[in-house]
């Protein structure tokens, strides 16, 4: 008995000196300061790296995979679901993002883009710019990000609203510019021309005979505009 105890206790010795040996030391698992500096500044440089095409498919999601812990996602109205992903070491991000639904009546501001392509259909403003300038506030398609013109034009037939063929085209009206002709001119779409006149950045009335928004035919007019595109000036007023 007393032999068996000390071959156990030279093979616990062996063992002790065969694993310090294979043990690392602390200088071979040191990170040179080039390194650390390196991966200091990826942080800075992950967005040019993600959007290139130095990562591959596979390699972005085994980087997510190192940095997220996990993703809880719950669906918070009819159209759009909640979605908050935990970072490894505790910070959160939260986005609501909309989901496709099968029909108007379950997008939560149904009624709000119903009473709105009615307006403004009545006042004359074609299928398209009525999608244009409703996307911009945020409205959508039932299966889209966007609002197409087709769901315009659903929403406008049930309500009875018909167009004649001449009125989806610009009109060409002596001595003015129209939205669609100024938006052309100026290479902006005609959403954004309608977005600015909402918010009072572009303060100008409708013809009362027309319905429509009228810029003077001159030369000025356009400069202005691509002053404000470019942000030169802040606002206009005709």
């Amino acid at each position: 008995m007393e032999q068996r105890w000390e071959n156990a206790l030279r093979d616990l010795k062996l063992a002790e000196a065969a694993y310090t040996k294979q043990k690392p030391s602390k200088n071979a698992t040191s990170i040179p300061t080039e390194l650390k500096t390196a991966l200091s500044a990826i942080g800075q440089k992950l967005p040019e790296l993600w959007s290139g095409e130095t990562l591959t498919r596979v390699q972005k999601k085994a980087l997510l995979r190192c940095l997220i812990d996990k993703v809880v996602i719950h669906r918070i109205v009819r159209d759009q679901v909640r979605t908050r992903i935990i970072w490894k070491g505790g910070d959160t991000t939260t986005v609501d993002l909309p989901i496709p639904v099968g029909s108007l009546a379950e997008l939560t501001k149904a009624d709000e883009l119903e009473a709105q392509v009615v307006t403004l259909s009545t006042e004359g403003f074609d299928d398209e710019l009525i999608a244009q300038q409703l996307t911009a506030q945020g409205h959508r398609s039932p299966l889209c990000k966007t609002l197409l013109p087709s769901t315009v034009k659903t929403i406008r037939l049930k309500h009875h609203i018909f167009h004649n063929h001449s009125q989806s085209h610009p009109r060409h009206i002596s001595g003015c510019l129209t939205i669609p002709q100024v938006a052309t001119a100026v290479e902006v779409p005609p959403h954004w021309i309608y977005d600015r006149i909402h918010k009072g950045t572009i303060q100008i009335k409708r013809d009362q005979t027309t319905g429509l928004y009228l810029f003077p035919d001159s030369p000025d007019t356009l400069v202005q505009i691509n002053q404000l595109k470019t942000g030169q000036i802040d606002n206009l007023c005709f």
